[in-house]
C-alpha cells in the first residue's frame, strides 16, 4: 500500500440570515466532514476569517477542538501583523490547539528577514504548539520562495505550509528545498499529484461540500487501487468543473443540508446555471454514498504523533 495523502478541510463559516455565525450549524459541519476526512482547518481563506472578529474565531476553533479533537485541527491564527498573529495563537494553545497555521504577513510588503521575525514571535506565543505557514501569494501579494521558506521554516521552527494559489505547483520545490517539513496543498483538484510532487496532504475547500469524494480516492490511492482511484478522481474532475469559490460551496452544502448560503465576503455565489450542475453534483454523490454508508478512513489515520519536540520536522502518522 501507498502512504496515505492527509486531508485536512477547509471549512466554511456557516451564518445565520442575519450575518450571525451560527454555531450550531458549524458544530454539525465540522461533526460530519470530521467523521469522513483527516481533519479540519478552521478559520481560514474559505472561512472568511477577514470578516471574522477575534471572540468569533476562537469560538470556532473551540468547536472544531471539541469536534475533532486536538489533533485533527489546524487553527489558523493569521493575521497582517505579527502581534496579533501572535495573541490569537496563544488564545487557541489556551483552548487546546496543539496545529496552528498563520497566512504570512499582507498589505504591507516584508522582506525575507522580517518574515522570519514575524513567525518567530507568533510560535513564542504558542510554543508547544505545531505552527504552518500559509502561503498565498494571490490573497496576500508577498511571494516566498522556496529557498525563503526553507530559512524562515528552520529560523522560526515550523512544522511545514499550507501552499496555495501560485505557490501550489512549486510544491516540489518545496520539499526540495525543506526536507523533512510536511507541506499540504490549497490545489484540491488532483490528490495525486499532490502524492507524486511530495505533499503531506491537502487542505482543501472542496472537501468540506463532497468530503465523500476526497475520502474514496485517497483510500483507492493507499490501496494502489488504479481503477477504483481513476474512477473517483473523475467525479473530482466534474467538482472541480464547478469551481471553488466560497458561494458555490456553500450552496452544495445548503442542499445537502449542512448550512446556508448567507456570507459576510464576496462569495461569488453561483448563477442559476451553476445552480443546476451543483445540484446533480450533489444528487448523484448521495445516490453512490447514502447517509449511514459513507467511506469511512481507518480511525489510526486521524492522529499524528510527533517524534520529536513541538514544530520540529520528523513527525510521523500514527498508523
Amino acid at each position: 500500500m501507498s502512504p496515505a495523502l492527509l486531508v485536512f478541510s477547509a471549512v466554511p463559516t456557516l451564518f445565520s440570515s442575519d450575518g450571525e455565525v451560527d454555531t450550531g450549524a458549524n458544530r454539525t459541519l465540522y461533526k460530519h466532514v470530521a467523521g469522513l476526512v483527516d481533519g479540519l482547518f478552521v478559520a481560514g481563506t474559505t472561512g472568511e476569517f477577514p470578516a471574522l472578529d477575534d471572540v468569533e474565531r476562537l469560538s470556532l476553533i473551540e468547536i472544531a477542538l471539541a469536534e475533532a479533537g486536538p489533533d485533527r485541527v489546524i487553527a489558523h491564527v493569521g493575521a497582517p501583523d505579527a502581534r496579533h498573529s501572535a495573541r490569537l495563537a496563544s488564545a487557541a494553545a489556551a483552548l487546546g490547539a496543539t496545529r496552528l497555521a498563520a497566512i504570512t504577513p499582507y498589505y504591507l510588503p516584508a522582506r525575507p528577514d522580517e518574515l522570519t521575525a514575524h513567525y518567530g514571535q507568533v510560535r513564542d506565543a504558542a510554543p508547544g504548539a505545531e505552527l504552518y505557514a500559509y502561503i498565498f501569494p494571490e490573497r496576500t501579494g508577498l511571494r516566498v520562495p522556496p529557498p525563503v521558506f526553507a530559512a524562515a521554516a528552520e529560523a522560526a521552527g515550523l512544522a511545514g505550509a499550507k501552499l496555495s494559489g501560485s505557490a501550489a505547483p512549486e510544491l516540489a520545490g518545496y520539499a526540495a528545498a525543506a526536507p523533512g517539513l510536511r507541506l499540504f496543498s490549497g490545489d484540491d483538484s488532483n490528490p495525486a499529484a499532490t502524492m507524486r510532487a511530495g505533499g503531506a496532504g491537502l487542505i482543501s475547500g472542496r472537501s468540506a461540500a463532497y468530503p465523500e469524494v476526497y475520502a474514496a480516492l485517497v483510500a483507492a490511492l493507499a490501496a494502489g487501487d488504479a481503477d477504483a482511484a481513476a474512477g473517483h478522481q473523475r467525479t473530482l474532475d466534474r467538482i472541480v468543473a464547478l469551481g471553488a469559490s466560497i458561494g458555490r460551496l456553500k450552496y452544495a452544502l445548503q442542499l445537502r443540508g449542512l448550512g446556508g448560503t448567507t456570507a459576510r465576503m464576496t462569495v461569488d455565489p453561483p448563477d442559476a446555471s451553476l445552480c443546476a450542475a451543483i445540484a446533480a453534483e450533489v444528487t448523484a454523490l448521495l445516490s453512490l454514498f447514502p447517509v449511514g454508508c459513507e467511506p469511512q478512513l481507518p480511525v489510526a489515520r486521524h492522529f499524528f504523533k510527533r517524534s520529536g519536540e513541538s514544530g520540529a520536522p520528523g513527525l510521523k502518522l500514527a498508523r
